[in-house]
């Protein structure tokens, strides 16, 4: 196999300074594409279909890249991951068509927030989950997300870093699920700004709590201003579940994520 190969990766993204490659070396690209060299015995380089920030974690991160060496598919898998860090792992690969890009080819993505609401900050849970020690009112929420749902401008709720070309995105569902104490919402949508779901789930703190009514979401998001919004929530508990593509390209859909909180994908 010497064509394009595409990889699925999943990985705890709280040691790490995000997915990008940095100056640095302690990203989770640069883990990756140094264990894929040493595998491959040459340099490689991997395209994503979608970059995390710092302490972010991935189910079912999506890579492409071309090899330019003959190794089977379960080759790439295990002898990759004899290179990689213990919190970092490739889970499968597969070839691809020529035209297939991983960030480009991918129809729509999913996001995964987990958060804990108890009295008492997380400790086993820590860097896995968002914590929140007040109660939240999940018709509020659901309330407040509705707003959300559909293209809409959300320069309200992007970075001052974000370098997306337009603010404008469509937001195709957004999924509440409750088990005892841990919270899971779902984000699905055509594409992400940098920090717009950390900043969404501020906002949905602030009203499941009571310090905002749900309709204040829909203000926040007509003032296309960042000032208005709520402050960006922890990373610890966000999860890139994964890319959506056209069943041609045959691309595996994202597994279940840690157990600890009892949710499947």
């Amino acid at each position: 196999m010497t064509g394009r190969i595409a990889l699925g990766i999943r990985y705890r993204g709280h040691a790490y300074q995000g997915w990008q490659s940095q100056p640095g070396g302690r990203t989770v690209q640069d883990a990756l594409e140094l264990a894929l060299s040493r595998f491959a015995d040459r340099p490689v380089r991997t395209l994503c279909a979608g970059r995390t920030d710092a302490g972010v974690h991935g189910l079912n991160q999506v890579v492409h890249l071309e090899p330019g060496v003959e190794r089977a598919e379960f080759s790439w898998v295990r002898g990759t991951n004899r290179h990689l860090p213990d919190d970092i792992a490739v889970q499968w690969c597969c070839p691809v068509e020529p035209d297939f890009h991983a960030r480009n080819s991918a129809r729509s993505r999913r996001y995964r927030y987990v958060m804990l609401e108890s009295p008492v900050r997380p400790s086993l849970e820590d860097g896995m989950a968002g914590w929140t020690f007040r109660p939240l009112d999940l018709e509020a929420m659901r309330q407040a997300a509705a707003h959300l749902l559909g293209e809409h401008d959300f320069s309200s709720f992007r970075s001052s870093e974000c370098q997306a070309a337009s603010p404008v995105k469509t937001l195709h569902s957004i999924d509440f699920r409750r088990q005892g104490t841990f919270w899971c919402i779902d984000f699905h949508g055509n594409a992400f700004l940098h920090h717009m779901i950390r900043n969404l789930m501020g906002c949905l703190v602030a009203i499941g709590s009571g310090r905002q009514a749900p309709g204040w979401m829909a203000e926040v998001l007509a003032a296309r201003n960042r000032d208005v919004a709520a402050p960006t929530f922890a990373a610890d508990g966000l999860y890139f579940v994964g890319p959506t593509y056209d069943d041609r390209h045959r691309i595996p859909a994202s597994e279940a994520g840690p157990g600890w909180w009892g949710m499947a994908t």
